[in-house]
C-alpha cells in the first residue's frame, strides 16, 4: 500500500507506499486497532483541562472579529453574509513527545481516535464539513454549473474496450444515471481463428448474448461506500472471484461465484487484500493483513474448504517488508514477492504440482530488486541493484534459476520499467528523458537458446508528453494491447501487432460537449531546481483563450514520492478549467520515477527537500516566463503530494493564491515514529527512520504539522477520508488545527472529511464528480472568479 493519492488521471503503477489509486475524481490498497501511547519512545505529558470541549469560546470570538474585519478587503476569501458562522477551533490538550532531548507539543493529539467513534472526535469533524458547506454556500450555483458541465461531457451508457479470455470477450458497461459498473462477457463468434488487430466483437440481434456476471449497482445498495478490488475469471471462465469493501478501509471480502448463475461457491474470505491469483480452476491464492494492516501471509485456499483450514505458503515476518502476488502471462506459474522499498525477492508457484508449495527463486540480498515473468523453459528476470539501478534483463532455465543470461544489460540514460511476455515477444516498457517507451524484441523459438537481445523495434506517439499503460493481452498471440493518453488526447485503447508494426484503435473515450484535441496545446518546458538540476513540467492550455501574459489562472499538481511517475494524461473533467483559460502543468519534480531511478534517490530520506524545492522552483518558472502571477497560481497535491504542499506552503506560502491538500500525510514526525499506524515501518527506507537522531532532526524540519508558523497563508482546502488507512484523517486535521490557530491572515481555510471514505474519496463515478465540481468552485472562489449572483455571490 502507499501514502499516495494522486487525481488528474494517474493510474496507480509499480509498488508505492502511500499512493493513491487514481478516482479519476479530476483524472489512475479496515479497522484499524487501538495504538498505546508512544511511552516507548516518548514521554508524555497531558494536560486534561477541557478535554471535554473541543471548541473555545475565546477563538470564537477572536474569528468572529476577524472575519468581520476582514469581509470589505478580502470579499473573495471570506463570507460577506450578515450572519458570520464560527470556524471551528480545536481545544489545545498538551501532549508532550520527547526525543532526543527535543521536546514537541502536540495540542491536537486528541484528535486522533482508532476506533472513529469517539463522540468528541466526531462532533467537531462534523462541525467543519458544516463550516465548509456554509462558506461555500456562495458558489453552490457555480459547483452545480461545473458539475453540470463535466457531467455534460460523459457518455453514461458505455462499455470498455472488450479483451479476449479464451472463448469469451469480458468487458464493463456504464448504465445512464447509474454510479457503477456491471462486469459483463459475450461469446466470442469463432473461437478457433486465432486473434487479430482487427477482432471486433459481434454485437447486435445475431450476436452471441451479453451476459451480466455482476452488477455493482445492486450490490452497493445500502451501502455509502462500495468498490470492487479485483475480478477475476477462472482459466476454464466456470467461475468469478471478486474482492469487496464495503468501508473504504481496505480490508476485503473474497467472493467466489459461478459465472453463469452468480450462486455463491462456498463461504467468503474475510479480512484479505484484493490481491488474488486463480491456482488452477479450484483453488485461490491470497493474502492477509497483521494488525497493521501489512500484508505479511500468502494463503492457498481450495475452493470448498473452510478458510481456516487453508495452507499458509509464506509468513513475511520482517515489518519492513509486504508481500503480494503475480501470475505469469503464461498462466502456469504465480509468483510471491516480498518488498522493501530496497529490496525484492520472489518465490514460485508451479499450478501444476501445487504440492511443491512455494520455492525460492530469486534470493534474498540487500539492495537487490527483483520482478520475475515466464515463458517456455525459462523465467525472466527484471533486476535492479545499486550499481545497476535503472534495472537490467536476465533469463534463466526452471531447472537451473542461478544460471541466468543477461538480455537487456543496464543502461545509464534508459530505465527499465516492465516487462510482458508472449510466445514470441518480449515487450518491454522504458523511459528515456522523462517520458515512457514501449520497446518489442523477437524471441527465438522455445527451446533455442536464448541470448542477447538486439534491435527492438519502438512504437511511436504522436504527442510531446504522454502516459502510456500495459493491458491484458493473450500471452499466445503477437497482439499487444496497450492505453495511451495525453493532456489533450482521451484515453485510447490499441491492439498492436508486433509482427507487422500495424495498430488498430479500439476504443476511445468518449467527450461529449463538442470537444476538439486541436484547440488545446501540450508543452513540456523544464525548470532549473537550485542546485541546477533541469526538472521537466508537463503544460496544457486552450489556445483560443489563453493569453500567456501572466493573467491567466494556473493550476499545479505535483506529486514526487516512492519512485511514481507522474505521467501526463487526458482527464474530461479538467476541460471545465481549461475551458474557463486555466492553464495546467504537472510538475514532475525528484522523489518520482519519472527520469529514472536516481531522479527518486535523490528525492527521498535526506535529500526529500529536493522534492519542495524542485516544485518551489516549477513555480517560480510558470511566473517568470508569464504563464501565470502569484495571484493566479493555484497548487494540488493528495497523499503524499499532500506532504508536499503542506511542506511547500510552510515554506513559501507567499508564492501561492490557494492550495489543496487532499488526503494529505501532513504529521510526518508523529506517524513515522509510531509503528503501529499502518505502512509506518515498511516505509522508514523511504522517508527515514526518525529513532535514529540525524532523520528525526532533518524530519521534523519540514514536517508540515511541524512547521506550521504565524505567517499569512494562502487560501487553503484540506480534505480527508475518515476510515483512511494510508493517511489517519487526524492528521489533516491537526493540520489545519494548528493552522487556524497560527495562521496571521483572513483567508479561506477549509476542511472537509468525507464520513463514508477512505483514502480514494467517495466510490460512485458521479459522486467523484460532486467532489471535483466543488474543488473547482474553490479555486474559483479563491482567484475571485466566482460572478456575483442573487444568493449572495462571494
Amino acid at each position: 500500500m502507499l501514502r499516495c493519492c494522486v487525481r488528474y488521471g494517474i493510474g496507480l503503477a509499480g509498488r508505492i507506499g502511500r499512493l493513491p489509486l487514481v478516482t479519476l475524481s479530476l483524472s489512475s490498497s479496515s479497522g484499524i486497532t487501538v495504538r498505546p501511547p508512544l511511552s516507548h519512545t516518548h514521554s508524555t505529558s497531558i494536560s486534561l483541562s477541557n478535554h471535554s470541549n473541543p471548541i473555545t469560546a475565546s477563538k470564537r470570538n477572536l474569528r468572529r472579529a476577524q472575519l468581520a474585519v476582514s469581509s470589505s478587503s478580502s470579499k473573495a476569501m471570506t463570507t460577506t453574509n450578515s450572519s458570520v458562522k464560527d470556524p471551528p477551533v480545536a481545544n489545545k490538550v498538551k501532549h508532550e513527545l520527547e526525543l532526543f532531548g527535543d521536546v514537541r507539543v502536540d495540542n491536537y493529539y486528541w484528535l486522533r481516535d482508532d476506533s472513529r467513534s469517539d463522540p468528541q472526535v466526531l462532533s467537531y469533524l462534523q462541525e467543519e464539513n458544516a463550516y465548509t458547506d456554509f462558506l461555500m454556500s456562495g458558489t453552490k450555483d457555480v459547483e452545480d454549473q461545473i458539475y453540470a458541465e463535466i457531467r455534460g461531457r460523459i457518455k453514461e451508457d458505455d462499455i470498455s474496450a472488450p479483451i479476449r479470455r479464451g472463448p469469451y470477450y469480458y468487458y464493463e458497461r456504464t448504465l445512464e444515471g447509474k454510479e457503477y459498473v456491471q462486469y459483463c462477457r459475450r461469446a466470442v463468434s469463432n473461437n478457433g481463428a486465432p486473434p487479430a488487430v482487427d477482432d471486433v466483437m459481434p454485437i447486435g440481434p445475431d450476436a452471441p448474448p451479453e451476459h451480466v456476471i455482476l452488477d455493482e449497482n445492486i450490490k452497493a445498495e445500502g451501502h455509502a461506500y462500495y468498490c470492487i478490488g479485483a475480478f477475476e475469471a477462472s482459466p476454464n471462465n466456470k467461475l468469478i472471484a471478486y474482492a469487496e469493501d464495503t468501508k473504504g478501509d481496505e480490508i476485503y471480502h473474497v467472493y467466489i461465484i459461478d459465472a453463469e448463475t452468480g450462486t455463491p461457491v462456498g463461504k467468503p474470505l474475510v479480512g484479505v487484500t484484493s490481491d488474488l491469483e486463480w491456482a488452477g480452476d479450484t483453488a485461490l491464492l491470497y493474502v492477509t493483513m497483521d494488525a497493521t494492516l501489512r500484508p505479511e501471509k500468502a494463503w492457498l485456499h481450495n475452493l470448498g474448504t473452510e478458510q481456516s483450514n487453508d495452507m499458509c505458503l509464506y509468513h513475511e515476518k520482517d515489518d519492513m517488508f509486504n508481500i503480494e502476488l503475480a501470475a505469469s502471462e503464461s498462466k502456469k506459474f504465480l509468483f510471491v514477492a516480498s518488498e522493501s522499498k530496497t529490496t525484492r525477492f520472489v518465490f514460485y508457484f508451479d499450478i501444476s504440482k501445487p504440492e511443491n508449495g512455494l520455492l525460492p527463486l530469486t534470493p534474498r540480498v540487500d539492495g537487490i530488486d527483483t520482478s520475475v515473468s515466464h515463458r517456455g523453459n525459462h523465467f525472466f528476470i527484471t533486476r535492479r541493484s545499486e550499481e545497476f539501478f535503472n534495472s537490467e534483463v536476465l533469463a534463466c532455465p526452471l531447472d537451473n534459476t542461478s544460471a541466468t543470461t543477461i538480455l537487456l544489460p543496464h543502461r545509464e540514460s534508459v530505465k527499465i520499467q516492465d516487462m510482458q511476455l508472449f510466445t514470441d515477444h518480449l515487450v518491454v516498457y522504458e523511459r528515456e528523458k522523462g517520458l515512457p517507451k514501449i520497446t518489442i524484441y523477437v524471441l527465438p523459438p522455445v527451446g533455442e537458446p536464448l541470448e542477447r537481445l538486439q534491435g527492438g523495434r519502438n512504437v511511436d506517439f504522436i504527442d510531446p508528453v504522454y502516459s502510456v499503460y500495459r493491458s491484458e493481452s493473450q500471452f499466445s498471440s503477437s497482439i499487444l494491447r496497450f492505453s495511451y493518453s495525453s493532456l489533450r488526447t482521451p484515453r485510447s485503447v490499441y491492439d498492436y501487432d508486433m509482427k507487422t508494426g500495424i495498430s488498430v484503435l479500439k476504443k476511445i473515450e468518449t467527450v461529449l460537449g463538442g470537444f476538439e484535441a486541436l484547440n488545446y496545446v501540450t508543452e513540456r518546458q523544464w525548470a532549473t531546481a537550485p542546485d541546477g538540476t533541469q526538472i521537466p513540467l508537463s503544460i496544457v492550455y486552450q489556445k483560443n483563450i489563453v493569453k500567456l501574459d501572466g493573467s491567466d489562472p494556473l493550476l499545479l499538481y505535483g506529486y514526487g514520492s516512492y519512485e511514481y511517475c507522474l505521467d501526463p494524461s487526458f482527464v474530461a473533467s479538467r476541460l471545465s478549467l481549461l475551458d474557463k483559460g486555466f492553464i495546467y502543468a504537472e510538475a514532475h519534480i525528484r522523489g518520482g520515477g519519472e527520469m529514472g531511478r536516481q531522479w527518486y534517490e535523490n528525492g527521498k530520506l535526506l535529500k526529500k527537500k529536493n522534492t519542495f524545492t524542485d516544485f518551489i522552483a516549477c513555480a517560480e518558472y510558470l511566473i517568470e516566463k508569464k504563464y501565470c502571477t502569484k495571484e493566479k497560481l493555484c497548487i494540488e497535491g493528495r497523499s503524499a503530494g499532500g506532504l508536499l504542499i503542506g511542506a511547500v506552503l510552510n515554506m513559501r506560502p507567499d508564492l501561492f493564491k490557494a492550495a489543496i491538500a487532499g488526503v494529505p500525510f501532513v504529521d510526518v514526525l508523529t506517524t513515522m515514529l509510531d509503528p503501529t499506524i499502518p505502512l509506518t515501518t515498511s516505509e522508514w527506507e523511504e522517508w527515514g527512520d526518525p529513532r535514529k537522531e540525524e532523520f528525526y532532526f532533518y524530519m521534523k524540519s519540514y514536517s508540515p504539522v511541524d512547521n506550521v508558523k504565524a505567517q499569512n497563508y494562502p487560501a487553503i482546502l484540506v480534505t480527508a477520508g475518515l476510515h483512511d488507512p494510508r493517511v489517519m484523517y487526524s492528521e489533516p486535521a491537526k493540520f489545519v488545527a494548528k493552522l487556524r490557530d497560527m495562521k496571521t491572515d483572513y483567508n479561506l481555510l477549509l476542511f472537509k472529511c468525507e464520513q463514508g471514505a477512505g483514502h480514494f474519496s467517495k466510490s460512485g463515478r458521479f459522486e467523484k464528480l460532486r467532489e471535483t465540481a466543488f474543488t473547482f468552485a474553490f479555486m474559483m472562489k479563491a482567484l475571485d472568479m466566482v460572478p456575483a449572483l442573487s444568493s449572495g455571490g462571494n
